[in-house]
């Protein structure tokens, strides 16, 4: 199956991802194994694709019982819907993270901010500070708040660019992790809690917010596209 799927990556979009690992592949090298198991992961830009993405995977793993004459199943063990973004309860979030501002970071908070920046050989700016222009606060923020759901209307706070991750180090590396056992971290959750809080206020002291979010949900975000959980695709039937 996996020398099947390497094959075929070739004639799968550019935006896939798909990533798998040999969960069980047997006890020694000169026995073949009585069974084994794969574990994949298909990652794409939208429900279709990813839909389309299954469908190939499990026709490969089909083949690959076929070629063996042996039998296979498989079993979905999760799933995640491409993030859908809520512009309106995002505003409400970005009106208050203007109002409390960026935390107030130490000389030792910059000391350390710009040595993990020289290291990754990024420009060592430091974190941001409160000078910095409104507009430019604004930006950064917008494009960190997202909401994954995709059955009602919501936001996230994604601090890691704006409060909580030092800026220049890359996603999924050791320079980004460094400051979560900080006070850089504790400085910034503390922040975003205090947006949290006022955000959750404004939603209910201001119920028009609320009315627009559900309208902009449902007649822009879900209005060609409706939710259908991958795991309501039975499974059952892939046996052979």
């Amino acid at each position: 199956m996996d020398v099947g799927w390497n094959f075929r990556r070739e004639h799968l979009r550019p935006q896939q991802r798909s990533h798998y690992v040999i969960t069980d592949g047997g006890d020694q090298p000169n026995v073949v194994p009585s069974e084994a198991s794969v574990w994949y992961y298909f990652r794409e830009v939208d429900y279709p694709h990813i839909a389309e993405m299954f469908e190939i995977g499990n026709t490969m793993a089909q083949g690959a019982a076929m070629m063996t004459g042996t039998t296979m199943s498989s079993r979905i063990l999760g799933q995640a819907w491409p993030g859908h973004f809520k512009q309106k309860c995002c505003r409400t979030d970005v009106c208050e993270y203007s109002v409390v501002g960026l935390p107030a970071w130490s000389e030792a908070d910059q000391i350390l901010a710009k040595g993990i920046q020289r290291e990754v050989k990024s420009p060592p700016a430091g974190l941001a500070s409160k000078s910095e222009s409104s507009s430019r606060q604004l930006a950064n923020r917008k494009a960190e708040h997202r909401m994954i759901s995709v059955t009602f209307p919501g936001t996230c706070r994604l601090s890691r660019s704006v409060i909580l991750q030092i800026f220049g180090a890359a996603r999924h590396h050791w320079a980004n992790a460094v400051s979560m056992a900080t006070p850089i971290a504790h400085k910034g959750v503390t922040a975003g809690a205090k947006v949290q809080a006022m955000t959750i206020l404004d939603l209910l002291l201001r119920p028009e917010k609320v009315t627009e979010a559900w309208e902009y949900f449902r007649n822009v975000q879900t209005k060609d596209q409706k939710y259908i959980p991958f795991m309501a695709r039975t499974t059952s039937r892939r046996h052979i």
